[in-house]
């Protein structure tokens, strides 16, 4: 959609409320994205298959929010890409300014955690009635699954019904995302993001919590006290 600009958080903010995102490689110059179709998820249609629900049952992992948001973003930039392609997008420049954002309370992470150690989770900006999800990584099998999932619940408790999964990706499709037109995307966001634009275009960082508190009100530090509360 777009070349140039720059990451501060008022511009990232200007451009989720549109449902624009950045992604390009270290290399290039600022890449503005909004694809069509777009996949989405519904918050309350997460598919979870009946060996994931018997995981969660059973798993001794802890779900966490806002707690390691640093070192989400590190492990998610280091992940190795499905694609079987180095590097990542994830850049510094990026990490700094999503760290930025998170700072604000427009940013937040997920966490599985096993004992004392990060082994899966996700991260993403959330911006009124509307999640924007970036990126998710496992060190253990099924941990971005229950990041996933945790993510889920936690939007349908918040009353978000959809999340932003950006471009079309089979993992996600498994998990019960689906297509959708930009069009209808679009139209979703003018609901979900109750500031019109043209205040949101003069002043981006109003959709930002106005007590940093506020960063770990929306879920709480602890998302449910087991996983099998998700179920």
């Amino acid at each position: 959609m777009a070349v140039g600009g720059d990451l501060e958080p008022a511009t990232l903010v200007c451009a989720y409320a549109q449902g624009i995102f950045p992604w390009f490689e270290r290399d290039d110059e600022i890449l503005w994205w909004a694809p069509d179709p777009r996949q989405v998820i519904w918050s309350d249609r997460a598919h979870v298959s009946r060996s994931m629900r018997k995981i969660l049952r059973q798993s001794p992992w802890a779900i966490r929010c806002n707690q390691a948001f640093d070192s989400v973003v590190e492990y998610c930039a280091s992940a190795p890409r499905g694609d079987g392609e180095t590097g990542t997008w994830i850049t510094t420049t990026m990490r700094q300014a999503y760290r930025a954002l998170h700072s604000m309370g427009v940013a937040h992470s997920i966490e599985i955690m096993s004992g004392d150690r990060l082994v899966g989770g996700l991260y993403g900006v959330m911006l009124d009635k509307m999640f924007f999800g970036e990126s998710m990584f496992s060190l253990e099998p099924n941990a971005s699954k229950a990041a996933f999932i945790a993510l889920c619940h936690a939007c349908r408790e918040r009353g978000i019904e959809l999340i932003d999964c950006q471009v079309h990706n089979p993992h996600l499709m498994s998990l019960g995302a689906e297509l959708m037109s930009r069009q209808d995307f679009e139209n979703h966001l003018r609901g979900a993001i109750k500031t019109d634009m043209q205040t949101i275009i003069a002043n981006p960082l109003c959709l930002a919590p106005r007590q940093s508190e506020s960063l770990d009100k929306p879920w709480g530090n602890a998302l449910v006290s087991r996983l099998a509360d998700l179920l």
